[in-house]
C-alpha cells in the first residue's frame, strides 16, 4: 500500500558516511533556518550533467540545470506533487527500508545487474573510473563532479565517505509522509532507485539530513531548480506528498 535521541557510537557514525547516511537521519534535531523563496537563478558553474526533465527514471549521468525556456514544464511538473503534514517519525529506521544497496530489488533500472546499488551510481556519475583487480563492479577511484557544490572532486575507496550517496527524497522523510504504511519491498524499490540516488559531496550529504527543499538546498544555485525537479519526479513516482512550506520552496526555484 502506497500510502529521547539514541546515543550513537562513533563506530555507527564511520558505518553510516561509508552507506551514504548520516548520523543524523537517526535523530530529530533542529533544522536550519527555512532557504528564503527565491528562484534558482544563480552565478555558480552549471558543470555536466542532465537536465532531470530529460532523464525521468534516472539512469542518465549527474545532475544539470534546467535551462531557462524548460522553467514553465518543471513548475507544471512541481505543481502536480500533493501537500500533507508530516505523519510522526515513530518507527523509523534505515533498516526498515532494506539492506543498504542491495542489489537485489524488483522494478527499477539498473537493479539486478550483478552489482550493489552504490556502486552502481558511482560508474553511473563518475568518470575515469578505476575497479577493484578482478571485478567489475567495485569502484576505488574516480572523477566525480559533485553537483550539489560545483566542485570536480578526486576520489578514491580508501576515503570513501568523501562521496555519500544522497537519497533526494530523504529515507526518513519518506516514512514520515507516507512510506510507514507501505510494504517492505516498496520500501526498498524507493531506496535503490536511480531516481531517488545521487553520489555527492558528503559533507553536503551529512548537512542535508533529512531535509526537505524548505530546510535545505545544493550550495550550487545552479542546480536548485533541477534538484527539486528530482524531488518532485521521485514524490510523484511514490505517490508521497510534500509539505506546503516545501512545496512552495520548490515552485520558487524554478521562478514560481
Amino acid at each position: 500500500m502506497r500510502k529521547s535521541r539514541p546515543v550513537i557510537s562513533a563506530t555507527t557514525v564511520l558505518l553510516l558516511a561509508l552507506t551514504g547516511c548520516s548520523s543524523a537521519t537517526l535523530g530529530g534535531g533542529t533544522p536550519p533556518a527555512p532557504l528564503p523563496d527565491r528562484s534558482g537563478d544563480g552565478a555558480a558553474a552549471s558543470g555536466p550533467g542532465t537536465d532531470p526533465l530529460d532523464n525521468p527514471d534516472g539512469t542518465r549521468p549527474g545532475l544539470g540545470p534546467v535551462p531557462p525556456q524548460d522553467r514553465a514544464r518543471a513548475r507544471e511538473l512541481i505543481a502536480r506533487v500533493r501537500t500533507a503534514g508530516k505523519g510522526p517519525r515513530t518507527g523509523y529506521s534505515r533498516e526498515r527500508f532494506g539492506y543498504a544497496w542491495t542489489d537485489a530489488v524488483d522494478d527499477v533500472p539498473l537493479a539486478r545487474n550483478g552489482c550493489d546499488t552504490r556502486n552502481d551510481l558511482l560508474a553511473r556519475d563518475g568518470r575515469d573510473l578505476r575497479h577493484r583487480s578482478g571485478s567489475k563492479c567495485v569502484v576505488t577511484a574516480m572523477t566525480l563532479y559533485d553537483p550539489y557544490t560545483g566542485k570536480t572532486l578526486k576520489w578514491t575507496k580508501q576515503h570513501a565517505s568523501e562521496v555519500q550517496i544522497d537519497h533526494v527524497m530523504p529515507l526518513s522523510y519518506d516514512w514520515q509522509m507516507g512510506a510507514a504504511h507501505w510494504d517492505a519491498a516498496e520500501r526498498e524499490r524507493i531506496a535503490n532507485d536511480p531516481l531517488n540516488l545521487l553520489p555527492a559531496d558528503g559533507s553536503q550529504n551529512s548537512q542535508k539530513r533529512d531535509y526537505g527543499p524548505a530546510s535545505w538546498l545544493p550550495p550550487n544555485k545552479a542546480v536548485r531548480c533541477a534538484y527539486v525537479v528530482r524531488f518532485a519526479q521521485v514524490s510523484l513516482k511514490y505517490a508521497l506528498p510534500v509539505t506546503a512550506p516545501d512545496k512552495r520552496v520548490m515552485l520558487a526555484q524554478c521562478g514560481g
